[in-house]
């Protein structure tokens, strides 16, 4: 269980679970549970000044290389969910965000999602360093978020643990 969340952490948003995302089991499929932290990267990306304006101004965009989601407790048509965000790592082209999705009524972390996403130029479908003043913001966010603990499921690798 995650520790409770702290000031530090991004607000990344809040979303009320759509019917049409349940499956036949009654709960939230597991592919929209991408979508919701999707939509809680969109918000930093907002944030930082890249969001979808940037990317038809620039010619600029991030996109994902790798992503790793955790379930951790059921999710059902009709839940408020509510985001934050953790920036663990970063460099001139990538950045490593840890998104926490929980219910936000009852408080519960619902679920997890480790993305490591990589700035883009749109013209020549290469990675591109960040503009300097998105640099700056993520090294404010950075320097916010020292304090905080390295999330337990981060870097988690999937198996079978034996005993």
């Amino acid at each position: 269980m995650e520790p409770a969340d702290s000031n530090k952490c991004f607000a990344s948003g809040e979303l009320t679970v759509p019917r049409g995302w349940a499956d036949y089991n009654g709960h939230m499929n597991v592919g929209y549970y991408v979508v919701a932290f999707d939509k809680a990267s969109d918000m930093v990306l907002e944030h930082l000044g890249i969001g979808e304006a940037y990317r038809f101004a620039a010619e600029a965009s991030v996109f994902v290389l790798e992503a790793h989601v955790t379930y951790d407790r059921e999710i059902l048509p009709g839940d408020r969910l509510r985001f934050t965000t953790q920036f663990l790592d970063h460099d001139e082209k990538r950045l490593h965000l840890f998104h926490r999705m929980y219910h936000a009524d009852d408080g519960f972390l619902a679920a997890t999602n480790e993305l490591m996403v990589m700035h883009m130029n749109l013209k020549t479908r290469r990675p591109a360093p960040f503009p300097p003043e998105v640099g700056a913001r993520i090294v404010e966010i950075m320097d916010l978020q020292a304090g905080l603990p390295r999330p337990e499921a981060a870097g988690r690798v999937i198996g079978i643990r034996r005993r």
